[in-house]
């Protein structure tokens, strides 16, 4: 390796794309288009990036194994970045066993860890808490270590464990500062300040109030009775009833608790589970119906019984019941918490995340625009959907993904 190559991987390895460039910007080597393709995503120009790095694992010689799948673990990062969950995950995996076989262990790590990043995003926690665990930190130098720790606190929110979600972000800053690079200290005070926004509401009979991270985990254990609608459980000690799938279910389960311990009229529940504004003979027999099914779902949990009015929810162990809700609730929450990241994402991407069909997510996409909440560019499979973050609008508890208990 000339020293030319040697400084611009240098000069990449603290942050400085331009610096690279300016060293191995107008060679067409394999690792001057390695070098080159690696700057261009520092810079954001993540197409051209993506372009300059296929080039270089074709031009690598049959004998540089360990080179082809570098570029290939670049590209898998510059397509997690641009939200390409589409991206063929064989081909990271394929690399990252190339990189372990020839003994470079940091490499192998790194495409690791952007698997892990993956199924963070695709909602897989136990597959990324497993995947996790067989991940060996110690061989990463600092700008990998803090992008190891990110993932750990990620990981931890999603699964609300605000102590150990705090000390990731902890160690994570400290692995920022050791790389000395402004834009991932950056990053990760971004991330830390997801701890101290509100991640959710908490609505009862004593009134509303929102809830940091670390009160909503100590709400859980507890063991209060919550509904909680951020995830579409229902909860109680430990005891998880999911209600995603079934969602006229969980209308009513929320209507419900936000009355506990009054009751709910039957009107007033027709009008949440099913939208109709004026209520026949036909809802009312549905209602009963639903009242039915939510009974034997809700049977180790909770009560659900008729009253002069309607209907009133009894905890059957729980001191309270408490609702839990996003810090702003609007239709299409999910979506706009997937949005609010900052980057840009396909409707594809978004269905893969959100477990939807992309039919179903294009038209939530649509009614968010027609509402000024997003903005689109490109056209037709080139179109991104982006979101300016809303204020008090955290990620980590709305994305989809199972709770402890679940």
């Amino acid at each position: 390796m000339d020293s030319l190559i040697t400084a611009a991987a240098r000069a990449l390895a603290a942050g400085d794309p331009l610096g690279a460039l300016k060293r191995v910007a107008l060679r067409d080597d394999a690792p001057a288009l390695a070098l080159r393709g690696i700057a261009m995503a520092q810079l954001g120009d993540l197409a051209r990036a993506k372009l300059l790095l296929r080039r270089a694992a074709r031009a690598f010689g049959p004998r540089e194994a360990v080179a082809r799948a570098r570029c290939v673990v670049a590209e898998a990062e510059i397509a997690l970045v641009s939200r390409d969950l589409g991206w063929p995950a064989k081909a990271l995996d394929a690399a990252r066993a190339t990189l372990e076989a020839h003994g470079d262990r940091i490499n192998a790590a790194h495409a690791r860890n952007l698997e892990i990043r993956r199924l963070l995003l695709l909602g897989r926690l136990d597959e990324a808490g497993q995947a996790l665990d067989e991940l060996d930190p110690a061989p990463l130098p600092p700008a990998l270590t803090a992008a190891h720790e990110l993932v750990v606190a990620g990981l931890a929110m999603r699964r609300v464990r605000a102590k150990q979600a705090r000390a990731a972000l902890a160690r994570a800053a400290l692995a920022a500062r050791a790389a000395g690079i402004p834009a991932l200290t950056a990053e990760v005070e971004s991330a830390a300040l997801v701890m101290d926004t509100p991640a959710a509401r908490r609505s009862a009979h004593d009134g509303e109030r929102p809830l940091l991270l670390d009160e909503v985990e100590a709400l859980q254990a507890a063991g209060a009775r919550d509904v909680d609608a951020c995830r579409h459980v229902v909860r109680d000690a430990g005891r998880v009833v999911p209600l995603a799938t079934r969602p006229v279910l969980f209308a009513l389960a929320r209507a419900l608790g936000e009355a506990w311990p009054g009751d709910v009229a039957r009107g007033t529940l027709i009008a949440r589970a099913f939208r109709g504004r004026d209520a026949d003979e036909s809802h009312r027999a549905r209602l009963r119906v639903e009242i039915g099914r939510l009974r034997a779902a809700l049977r180790t949990l909770a009560r659900v019984d008729a009253t002069g009015q309607g209907f009133a929810l009894a905890p059957r162990r729980a001191r309270e019941i408490v609702v839990l809700a996003p810090p702003v609730d609007e239709p299409h929450a999910a979506v706009l918490a997937f949005l609010a990241d900052g980057e840009s994402w396909s409707s594809s991407a978004l269905a893969l995340a959100l477990g939807a069909s992309q039919r179903t997510v294009q038209r939530a996409l649509d009614a968010l625009a027609a509402a000024g909440k997003v903005q689109w560019f490109g056209r037709g499979r080139a179109r991104r959907w982006l979101s300016p973050p809303v204020p008090g609008f955290p990620t980590s508890l709305l994305l989809p993904g199972p709770l402890p208990g679940d």
